[in-house]
């Protein structure tokens, strides 16, 4: 873990293991769990679930499973378990032995099902699924019995086989746990704990043609492994009595605890795995690991740490109260990070051409500059020389009120090298700057200059030292804060921000990003945060994507 993570403050959750511990509960052990459902990409709000179990186990000395909830195979692919395993790695965890599958335990949940229809308390069920809905009642209403509740044991037991047999079609029966129709929880009213699905497994092939449901294999699950804290979401508060009903009929050895917090809602964006899949499918975005994705591998390749990650996660902290996060949170924790750990270097992302006019043609003055201010992370070099480039940005002929740049009156500072002064302005037909002619003050290097002020400090780049970039802008993927629910009829896609990427192609760099590698994101002076693009980038295509701006431009904007 990074030493620049954050203090963790006392939680609910912590308090409640911490107690247990003392109490001698669980044999003194604490074994948490991560179980991800394989159909999609790992998200922001996953990775606060993560965080939160992991912590837990390496804080109390004990252990995390990751665990893939893989009982609906029409959704899941070993695309989404090889990503999810990645992310979690990348995040910094390491799970307890061997990666489990719900579905190593289908055997196990098929004899735990024999068991409840044995003793009564599970039945098969003829209605179709519409009549099933129709039957549960509503909030305000009971439900009625299914005219097949009370078939006997050994009729249930009879088509229970026959459904494991691939005899019926999908959807014409269902094994349901016989509870209590008329509970004001609608998760109690005789739930469906297993359905015919005719579909390939990719864990198990062909083997079973019946799939257990989460609710149902969830629960059975964690007390096969010995978890001792089931920490989820608070949407399955109401799933909780399920949970301990099953484990109880059961009688199983262990009966983990289910403990529910909030989950992570951050503002301009969505976690709905649904809504990101039409992201991606619609081609709003370039896939699931599009940089303006909320997803992990998204923010990955955006530039974004592990530690900021962890840090954010932390900063958030493990409420019962739910709540939406403001998502420059988000984005004061990367910039809290990569302010102590970017290396710094300079991009010129929209130049234009200067002419030392005073500076020898075939000279060039090789200059050291530190990586970073203020840590020791070594030492980069550039090259002065006759012809440079700086930011179009950097050069006013009219400047505005307040202005601390380049004028035809004032001088600046080249960072790490002289101060130049604008002789001439050179203009195309269209009465557009595409040159500069100055002069550079050779007394300068490391002095201030004698008699005048410059005005500011400026980034450039040697023209004949430097190598072209592609820059790809990023911003908040959505324009209004709550996409997904903005009031009135609109769609989430209708809040898509269309200046979510901007991409420049003639951006020029200073040498040391030759070597740039994804892994290792940079502040380029005066512009942001920037990473290599871990798909795109290369040392022969240099492709750097913005991760985060210096400061939150957003709210000004907004304001």
């Amino acid at each position: 873990m990074s030493n620049t993570e954050i203090k963790k403050p006392a939680h609910f959750i912590r308090q409640i293991i911490q107690g247990d511990l003392e109490a001698g509960k669980n044999q003194g052990k604490v074994v948490t769990r991560f179980p991800p459902e394989p159909n999609g990409y790992l998200h922001i709000g996953h990775a606060k679930s993560i965080c939160l179990n992991f912590s837990m186990a390496q804080e109390f000395d004990g252990t995390c499973n990751l665990r893939f909830d893989d009982t609906n195979p029409e959704k899941e692919s070993q695309e989404y378990i090889d990503a999810i395993k990645k992310d979690v790695r990348w995040l910094g965890y390491e799970w307890n032995a061997e990666v489990r599958f719900a579905s190593d335990y289908f055997q196990a949940l098929y004899e735990y099902a024999v068991q409840l229809i044995k003793e009564g308390k599970a039945y098969v069920d003829s209605l179709s699924p519409e009549e099933i809905r129709t039957y549960r009642g509503t909030l305000t209403e009971a439900g009625k019995h299914s005219p097949y509740r009370d078939r006997s044991i050994e009729e249930n037991l009879d088509l229970f086989e026959r459904m494991k047999q691939g005899e019926f079609d999908e959807g014409t029966q269902c094994l349901r746990a016989k509870i209590d129709m008329a509970s004001p929880n609608i998760n109690m009213r005789d739930p469906v704990i297993y359905r015919i699905r005719k579909v390939h497994h990719h864990q198990t092939g062909d083997e079973w043609c019946i799939y257990p449901m989460y609710d149902y294999t969830h629960c059975i699950s964690d007390a096969i492994e010995g978890i001792t804290h089931s920490l989820c979401t608070l949407e399955f508060e109401d799933h909780r009595p399920l949970y301990d009903w099953v484990l109880d009929e059961l009688r199983t050895p262990c009966h983990p605890q289910q403990i529910e917090f909030s989950r992570l809602n951050l503002n301009y964006t969505v976690t709905s795995k649904r809504k990101l899949k039409q992201l991606v499918d619609d081609k709003h975005v370039n896939g699931w690991d599009d940089p303006r994705m909320p997803t992990v591998s998204g923010m990955r390749r955006r530039g974004y740490t592990p530690a900021s990650i962890r840090n954010f996660c932390e900063m958030v902290g493990v409420t019962k109260s739910e709540g939406v996060v403001d998502v420059g949170m988000l984005e004061f924790a990367i910039r809290d990070d990569l302010d102590k750990n970017a290396p710094r270097a300079m991009c010129v992302i929209n130049p234009i051409k200067v002419v030392i006019e005073n500076y020898p043609d075939d000279e060039e003055l090789k200059l050291t500059l530190p990586a970073h201010p203020k840590v020791d992370m070594g030492e980069r070099e550039v090259f002065f020389t006759k012809e440079i480039y700086i930011d179009r940005a950097d050069f006013e002929e009219v400047p505005p009120p307040k202005y601390k740049r380049m004028t035809p009156e004032n001088a600046v500072r080249l960072r790490g090298a002289f101060v130049i002064k604008c002789s001439e302005i050179i203009k195309d037909d269209q009465g557009e700057v595409v040159e500069l002619r100055c002069t550079y003050d050779e007394n300068t290097l490391g002095k201030k200059p004698e008699g005048y002020k410059a005005k500011g400090v400026i980034h450039w780049v040697s023209a004949k030292h430097c190598y072209p970039a592609e820059i790809r802008l990023y911003d908040r993927l959505f324009d209004h804060e709550n996409p997904d629910n903005a009031g009135d009829e609109s769609h989430f896609i209708d809040f898509i921000n269309p200046d979510s990427l901007t991409v420049i192609d003639n951006a020029l760099v200073e040498p040391s990003l030759k070597l740039a590698n994804p892994d290792q994101p940079y502040q380029f002076e005066r512009e942001g945060y920037f990473v290599l693009d871990s798909k795109d980038g290369s040392a022969e295509k240099l492709v750097f994507n913005r991760t985060v701006t210096l400061r939150d431009t957003w709210a000004k904007i907004q304001g």
